[in-house]
């Protein structure tokens, strides 16, 4: 038989063809699923935080067979790429189940874990059942600052074991961390542990409120000087920044107020059911319980995309819009008001226009 040059082209290009189609379509070609706001760790900073034992949780969660027919649902709806997150989700003790049904059902699963609870048992799974991507938040180089943040005496230890059993089997491991004003002068050392280790490294200075309105994690952001500093101190978000301002600004529904492309080829489920467009947008959902997916992306989340703005909020004439944070959910999370601009995420636009612009 004679062979054949077949065409390739990278999966990242793959990737934006399908959204783009996708994106026309209102297809749900990406979702979230957090299957429970528990965790084995009390990080200072979470937006949910509940304990590993929490009674109230335990009884709320959807259960395994939930999960399945969800999992069913989305995939027979489009869905390709599914990240499943917590809390921790490796506290279930379903989440293998779980994680293997979703494996079987095709999707390119993204896996968001602390690492404290990788056994070689499940790293073993894992290995048999590779998950597309895989990422580890590790928030210090050190005990202290790690175990500062996360709140669990030997934590630490655990995260490096967590890493070290997934490096033995080769899984696809990135290493991210959240940064704020207990960790920030270690993030350079954080960034070196994953580049030795050969492993992408990201980070994240903007922290959220919590969902029940505790408002620690304001506390400990930097300041906007400080996020723009940490921006030009790596050469990769320098330049990604510097591409990003070069870009004219384009309303995806210019007359509506959420110009984002969540609810339109994304969409997120909470550990109870809850479908929302995205993780900030709580506010508005759909109970999976008393319907289907289908009911619920195709009737019940376009009444959220159709709203209409009600306000001459600044932030639809700033020249800067498709470069900023702020959107309604973060208004909303911030201010409860969906138009009302958040002074920190704008001071951050304004300082990075001037630096990259």
């Amino acid at each position: 038989m004679g062979s054949h040059d077949i065409p390739t082209i990278p999966f990242a290009e793959f990737g934006g063809h399908l959204l783009n189609k996708a994106l026309s379509r209102r297809i749900p070609m990406s979702g979230t699923l957090e299957i429970t706001f528990r965790c084995n760790l009390n990080c200072v900073h979470c937006y949910c935080n509940l304990t590993a034992k929490d009674p109230a949780a335990i009884n709320e969660e959807m259960t395994r067979a939930e999960y399945f027919s969800i999992l069913d649902q989305i995939a027979d709806e489009g869905c390709l790429w599914l990240l499943i997150t917590g809390g921790e989700p490796l506290i279930r003790k379903d989440f293998l189940d779980i994680y293997t049904y979703a494996k079987k059902r095709g999707f390119l699963i993204t896996l968001f874990t602390n690492g404290t609870l990788i056994t070689p048992k499940i790293a073993d799974h894992l290995a048999e059942w590779p998950p597309h991507e895989m990422e580890i938040t590790l928030y210090g180089t050190t005990q202290k600052t790690h175990e500062r943040i996360t709140g669990s005496h030997g934590s630490y230890q655990r995260c490096l074991q967590g890493i070290e059993l997934l490096r033995e089997r080769k899984i696809p491991l990135d290493i991210k961390t959240a940064v704020m004003t207990l960790n920030k002068k270690e993030l350079p050392r954080i960034r070196a542990f994953a580049e030795r280790l050969g492993m992408a490294f990201r980070f994240d200075p903007l922290l959220t409120s919590r969902l029940d309105g505790v408002q620690t994690p304001r506390q400990l952001r930097l300041s906007p000087q400080e996020v723009v500093a940490l921006d030009k101190a790596d050469e990769k978000r320098e330049q990604e920044w510097r591409k990003e301002f070069k870009k004219p600004v384009e309303w995806l529904q210019p007359d509506k107020l959420f110009p984002c492309g969540a609810g339109v080829t994304s969409f997120h489920i909470d550990p109870y059911g809850k479908m929302s467009i995205c993780d900030m947008c709580r506010f508005h959902h759909y109970d999976l319980r008393a319907g289907s997916f289908q009911e619920g992306w195709e009737e019940n989340i376009p009444l959220l995309l159709d709203t209409r703005r009600e306000t001459d909020s600044p932030c639809y004439t700033c020249p800067w819009t498709d470069q900023c944070y702020n959107c309604p959910g973060w208004s909303w999370m911030e201010n409860g008001k969906m138009e009302e601009p958040m002074d920190y995420l704008c001071t951050i636009t304004r300082l990075r226009a001037k630096a990259f612009g």
